[in-house]
């Protein structure tokens, strides 16, 4: 059986808005598309419903995520600590250990049927990486991976000072994607001392407005990470 191929992609800006109400969100678009994608395996082509893909962006306020397979110890705060600092705690459904979300960082969530793309996890977190990487490009700034690493690195080659600009973390079902990525634009770092960063002890984390020595202004920074995925993956943007 063929799917019918859609690579309109709805783009979908959020806002500020609280992690639960966004995973909420995702969760929902999430079922959907995956039933969609199981009621037409029963179908033949020319009556199967193309499944649709979103590009969602989102800034929240201050929280911690714990993925799959992290450990709860590399969160450093208790609940009062929590509370002190404003944040909330959420052991969530993705891969990956612990980060932090909060004001001055763009979270992408690509919500994409992968049957339409390519079905090949790992080429679709180097993708994302890639934007990334692209992305710092255009402000001067090199970028690159870390073997055995997931995320974006600076000062990956050397190494001497290497620290993580961007955290990558998704889910995936029935090729149908969520979660995904964190870039640090203007990010208050104080906020990653209270965890082990993905459970990494041993590098930094930094933020793009520290690194170019000024304020990042965040909508032209959000339109190159959009416009540099589009490329990438070869998307019919739509914005909503």
């Amino acid at each position: 059986m063929n799917q019918v191929i859609n690579k309109t992609v709805e783009f979908r800006d959020l806002g500020k808005m609280d992690y639960q109400q966004a995973w909420d969100y995702q969760e929902e678009i999430f079922a959907e598309t995956v039933a969609l994608k199981i009621k037409n395996r029963n179908l033949p082509a020319n009556e199967q419903a193309p499944t649709p893909n979103y590009l969602i962006f989102v800034e929240h306020p201050h929280v911690y995520t714990l993925g799959k397979s992290g450990k709860p110890e590399n969160l450093l705060l208790d609940d009062l600590g929590l509370e002190k600092h404003q944040a909330s705690y959420y052991k969530i459904n993705r891969g990956g250990d612990i980060t932090y979300h909060g004001p001055g960082q763009l979270v992408g969530y690509p919500i994409l049927d992968l049957d339409n793309f390519f079905t090949d996890i790992h080429k679709y977190l180097r993708l994302l990486e890639e934007a990334i990487i692209l992305t710092l490009a255009d402000y001067g700034i090199e970028a690159g991976r870390i073997e055995g690493l997931t995320g974006v690195w600076l000062d990956h080659l050397k190494q001497e000072n290497p620290r993580k600009i961007c955290a990558l973390g998704v889910k995936s079902s029935r090729w149908v994607t969520m979660h995904g990525f964190a870039f640090n634009l203007n990010a208050d770092l104080s906020y990653f001392g209270h965890i082990i960063p993905c459970g990494i002890d041993d590098k930094a984390v930094t933020s793009l407005h520290l690194e170019l020595g000024h304020p990042v202004d965040e909508a032209e920074a959000k339109a190159r990470v959009k416009q540099h995925l589009v490329e990438l993956f070869e998307m019919d943007l739509k914005e909503v």
